[in-house]
């Protein structure tokens, strides 16, 4: 046999070997983060090998409790105190890697005076991501105007050629610095959205020392929600620190930022990708080809759609690639019934020397939800809304997302799914995320399941007309709206929160509705505003100023009226260019003893007992009863009010609550969530009779 035929039988067996390699690799590739009835941890897809990054979390689990002196405790709260780290699960599900280190657990912390450089002294340890001022936190104690709270932990780190090390914080309330190994490494402020720095210079081999510094005035401009100095009524215990989960990832210094997924077509499965690459220390010297490559696959990883996109030196580059378009063949589509996800993995590929010789950089996966949200008007001419083309009721309830051990943070990711699925299986369709940003495993759960989500803008406040009765009161609201005056950096710091919840959600499609403004409060330049959201995200529907104070511009007109729910009908405001909802009504409260923050009632219309200045009295929007068959009979009229507006034109309405919070016992569940006040039966047959349930 001759030497050139044996180079040959080489060179075929070199490939062959070569095609199997990629094609095992492509095929494990081919994940999306899964969650069944179980929530995904990183003990399942998402473990970063131990050589590469290690975590040094200390203290006992069992060192400190979630009993607070109102004594209330979740199920998951109490399970929290058994495990050595808290939230264990990957935090981005829409944009996953591998190469991953939680950073939960228990850290140093220290209070000083908020001018301090350092703490002298460390006061104990605190669990993390759980806020300061809550019962699992293991602290619980409130962070004073001109205090500092500091957290110190350390993790180990081996570098890796090429790869960067970047720190995630998935939310810190509100103004944060950042020191690894004592170097400074970048501040934020905002206490409701992730953000992230590198820190791969400041890291070393080995261990390290992360340093944390928070103050948080809770005053002023600040979107701080329902939190206030003195915490009564409708308003709550606030909270300071880290209150969501803190992770870092090793990453390409080329790597996909974030990803943009829209839905052109669901009906002809037209989908829009758009990725933002990210090229740290790139000379464009014209010696570089990238390509993106993008798949769509099914559950059982068949490869549905595909594309690619080649950028060079030669090109301008803007860090933004595409839109790719995609087209998904026979495409299922989200829906409530069968909310279906696609996997999407993405490659960002070295081609310089040609496909043969292509080096991956960065990979990701994410999925696609095939959903469209729109307006039609029905056979009356009344605007409802629509799902993939089909009329839809909006019909949810207000979800504050607040628990007796964890404040705004819930105690585990099961805790929060258990919400999603009660409201799902009393015939809920949709949940309006009320002034907070929940953690996004929150969405992608909502994503899962087939819940809609109302998405409010956490609330601020600077100058009129916050909390004007006049302005907000949906009775009472002037022909001719207001916007309060806030200063330019005031606005400027809005507009950057705001930017960073419409980016970080973008994607989910269970996120049908951005809430600008609620009741007045901290509202200003309304109308910039809502256009900005509309260009911004042009594939959802924009409620401007949820419950009064309306201005002509969005797509909604929502009222507010307790307890029965009412619409102005004839207000002119509310012309026949908007879809009309009742963005909240209900607020009937029963408190049940032993699942309550307070034993002390109080009828909010007793005119004798003014509960907004008494932090001991439970309270409600309609006046606080005694006895379910009493709490039944008022649900069941409200739910009849709501049937009769819907036939008059009203396309949505969102009842008030989910849970009760603190003093406020108007929820369908107990604050500690213990005790449902309604069976879903019970719910689920009086929704079935006024027509929210199909038959």
């Amino acid at each position: 046999m001759s030497v050139r035929i044996l180079q040959r039988i080489f060179l075929l067996a070199l490939v062959l070997v070569w095609f199997w390699i990629v094609f095992i690799w492509t095929v494990s590739l081919h994940r999306v983060p899964r969650d069944d009835s179980e929530s995904q941890t990183t003990s399942e897809s998402f473990v970063l090998p131990a050589a590469v990054l290690q975590s040094k979390s200390g203290g006992p689990a069992s060192s400190v409790g979630a009993d607070g002196p109102h004594g209330l405790t979740t199920e998951w709260g109490q399970q929290v105190l058994k495990e050595p780290v808290a939230w264990p699960e990957y935090p981005r599900p829409d944009l996953v890697r591998e190469q991953w280190l939680n950073l939960n657990g228990f850290w140093d912390y220290a209070i000083t005076k908020a001018a301090a450089e350092s703490p002298e002294a460390w006061d104990g340890q605190i669990r993390v991501p759980f806020a300061l001022e809550s019962p699992l936190s293991g602290v619980e104690r409130l962070l004073g105007s001109g205090e500092a709270l500091w957290y110190r932990r350390s993790f180990e780190h081996s570098p890796l050629e090429g790869q960067l090390l970047i720190l995630n914080f998935e939310a810190v309330d509100f103004h944060c610095k950042v020191w690894v190994n004592d170097r400074f490494v970048g501040h934020h402020t905002g206490g409701n959205t992730p953000f992230q720095f590198d820190i791969s210079a400041a890291a070393q081999n080995g261990t390290n020392t992360l340093r944390v510094s928070v103050t948080d005035d809770t005053s002023g401009s600040q979107l701080k929600g329902n939190q206030p100095l003195k915490p009564r009524g409708m308003w709550y215990t606030r909270v300071s620190g880290i209150w969501q989960t803190v992770w870092i990832e090793s990453v390409s210094k080329f790597r996909i930022q974030r990803l943009q997924v829209v839905t052109v077509s669901a009906q002809k499965g037209l989908v829009e990708v758009t990725p933002f690459i990210a090229l740290e220390g790139l000379v464009f010297d014209g010696k570089l080809d990238l390509q993106v490559d993008i798949e769509v696959t099914t559950s059982s990883y068949k490869v549905v759609a595909r594309e690619s996109w080649r950028i060079d030196q030669r090109q301008q580059w803007t860090g933004r690639m595409g839109p790719l378009d995609l087209v998904i063949p026979e495409p299922l589509l989200w829906t409530l019934e069968s909310p279906h996800l696609y996997t999407l993995n993405v490659w960002l590929k070295d081609v310089t020397n040609g496909e043969w010789f292509e080096k991956t950089l960065d990979r990701v996966t994410s999925y696609i939800g095939l959903r469209e949200v729109g307006r039609a008007r029905d056979a009356a001419g009344h605007l409802r809304f629509t799902l993939n083309g089909e009329e839809i009721f909006h019909f949810g309830t207000l979800d504050q997302g607040w628990w007796p051990d964890g404040l705004l943070t819930p105690p585990s990711d099961q805790a929060m799914l258990s919400d999603i699925n009660f409201l799902k299986s009393a015939g809920f369709n949709t949940i309006r995320k009320h002034i907070k940003v929940e953690p996004r495993r929150y969405y992608y759960h909502c994503d899962r399941v087939g819940m809609l989500v109302w998405q409010d803008h956490v609330a601020g406040g600077a100058g009129d007309p916050r909390l004007s009765p006049r302005l907000w009161d949906a009775s009472l609201s002037p022909t001719r709206p207001e916007d309060g005056q806030w200063t330019d950096s005031e606005h400027r710091q809005f507009q950057l929160e705001l930017e960073s919840m419409v980016d970080v959600l973008y994607n989910h499609p269970s996120l049908v509705v951005w809430v600008l403004f609620n009741e007045a409060w901290g509202q200003h330049m309304t109308a910039d505003l809502a256009k900005w959201t509309m260009a911004r995200d042009p594939a959802r529907l924009v409620d401007a100023a949820s419950g009064g104070n309306f201005w002509p511009v969005g797509h909604i007109a929502d009222a507010h009226h307790y307890p029965e729910p009412l619409f102005p009908f004839d207000a002119e405001r509310f012309d026949e260019a908007f879809i009309k909802v009742v963005g909240e009504f209900g607020g009937h409260g029963w408190p049940i003893p032993s699942h309550t923050w307070t034993d002390n009632n109080n009828n909010r219309n007793n005119k004798n007992n003014n509960n907004n200045n008494n932090n001991n009295n439970n309270w409600d929007h309609g006046g606080v009863v005694q006895q379910k068959d009493v709490l039944l009979a008022r649900y069941n009229s409200s739910m009849l009010a709501l049937a009769e507006l819907r036939v008059k034109g009203v396309a949505g309405g969102i009842y008030t609550q989910t849970t009760d919070v603190e003093t406020e016992v108007n929820g369908l569940l107990t604050y500690d969530r213990r005790k449902p006040k309604l069976s879903i039966d019970e719910l689920r047959q009086i929704h079935k009779q006024f027509g929210f349930i199909k038959q």
